[in-house]
């Protein structure tokens, strides 16, 4: 059963189950029902036991996912908008260190976009003439082109997939000059044309194999505007109650809203007293019962963007966008399995052997060569508003 642990850890006092550590078996599944998470009760050491579960449905802090869903999008039609998708997203995706206060993610980018996540919230700092992913005043070990670089190299693996990807300048007291500059530039040397840099919300058919850029800059136009978008972002938790009802206003109003708009809903939070993994330990588990309530019917969620989301959960997310959407889910060696709903018949056979479901480090590539991205460049105009010159250029001209 998922989040239940298979064994009793030992407890460092009684060098032996202590009777807490039974009952901690028996308000598992209470824990699951209310998503809050079982304690032991007993005189233990705090560091004797592990006293939260590590993985289940809706929350997995675990180094590799439980099920992978590496080619979802490529059973849905060219035709669709990305506005119309259900998509599952990671927020800070890259921050994988800095202890409890700041940690939001378990799993490294080849696993996330593995697992099936298509939305990564990537944050830089200028430093030293490069983009280095922060988080907070933490560098976390990776920059900015080798995240476009491992993403490209999925892509090129899972061709049919499409990326999502905000480009956030991490909190500049002042923006530094030279931000968006390199930003550019970056784009344009590894994007190797597969980034898409324009105004409109495209189709699913015109950014196959693609990164697709989110960005907040105040000049240039290096993809789709984030002002534009419809955002829930309570990143500072003072009630988990009321952050968990935010969050479940803004799905509910991605599922009746304007086909149109792309809606993006932060599951994620922080504050000064829980962390990171706190919210997600309570709000996970209820965004997965939440969307449950309509599993089996397609339904149109927009981004969901979660710190240390489960398989069950990201299963739920990539099925609401109709029975095609089963992204022929593979368990990790060693891992519980996730089952999918649909069974595959033959022709889902043969597309599967086209493209391998393992990750991509262990898939064979085929570079596709396709159309380079335009940039637009904005101009300002009176009253503070913004105004997107017609005239488009190739980034090579620029």
């Amino acid at each position: 059963m998922a989040g239940i642990p298979l064994h009793l850890p030992v407890c460092r006092r009684h060098l032996r189950p202590c009777p807490a550590h039974w009952a901690l078996l028996r308000s598992h599944r209470q824990a699951q029902g209310s998503g809050r998470p079982a304690r032991c009760g007993g005189a233990c050491s705090p560091g004797g036991m592990e006293t939260w579960s590590r993985r289940s449905a809706a929350f997995d802090c675990v180094p590799q996912p439980a099920a992978c869903y590496p080619d979802w999008m490529a059973e849905l039609p060219d035709a669709l908008p990305l506005s119309r998708l259900s998509i599952p997203g990671t927020h800070d995706s890259l921050s994988l260190f800095g202890g409890r206060r700041l940690r939001c993610q378990s799993w490294g980018l080849e696993a996330q976009l593995a697992a099936g996540i298509r939305f990564l919230d990537v944050r830089c700092k200028l430093s030293r003439g490069e983009l280095r992913i922060y988080h907070l005043c933490t560098f976390q070990r990776a920059t900015l082109r080798g995240v476009l670089r491992r993403t490209l190299r999925f892509l090129r693996a899972h061709p049919g997939e499409a990326v999502l990807m905000r480009i956030k300048e991490e909190l500049p007291v002042f923006s530094r000059p030279g931000f968006a500059a390199q930003l550019h530039r970056c784009l344009l040397e590894e994007g190797q044309g597969c980034v898409w840099c324009r105004e409109e919300v495209p189709t699913l058919g015109q950014v196959r194999g693609k990164i697709v850029v989110l960005e907040a800059l105040a000049r240039e136009v290096l993809g789709i505007p984030y002002e534009q978008l419809s955002i829930s972002d309570a990143w500072n938790v003072l009630s988990l109650e009321r952050k968990w009802a935010r969050v479940r206003r803004h799905l509910e109003k991605a599922a009746d809203g304007d086909p149109t708009t792309i809606y993006l809903t932060f599951c994620s939070g922080n504050g000064l007293f829980t962390c990171p993994e706190e919210v997600a330990r309570f709000v996970n588990p209820r965004c997965c019962q939440h969307l449950r309530r309509r599993s089996g019917q397609p339904v149109r969620w927009g981004v969901v963007i979660m710190d240390f989301p489960g398989a069950g959960l990201l299963r739920l997310i990539v099925e609401s966008n109709g029975p095609r959407a089963n992204g022929h889910g593979k368990a990790a060696p060693g891992t519980p399995t996730v089952p999918s709903r649909h069974p595959r018949g033959r022709g889902d056979r043969r597309r599967s052997r086209q493209s391998s479901a393992r990750c991509p480090r262990r898939c064979p590539s085929g570079r596709t060569l396709l159309p380079a991205p335009r940039l637009c460049r904005r101009v300002s105009v009176p009253g503070g508003q913004k105004r997107v010159s017609r005239s488009c250029r190739a980034p090579g001209s620029l």
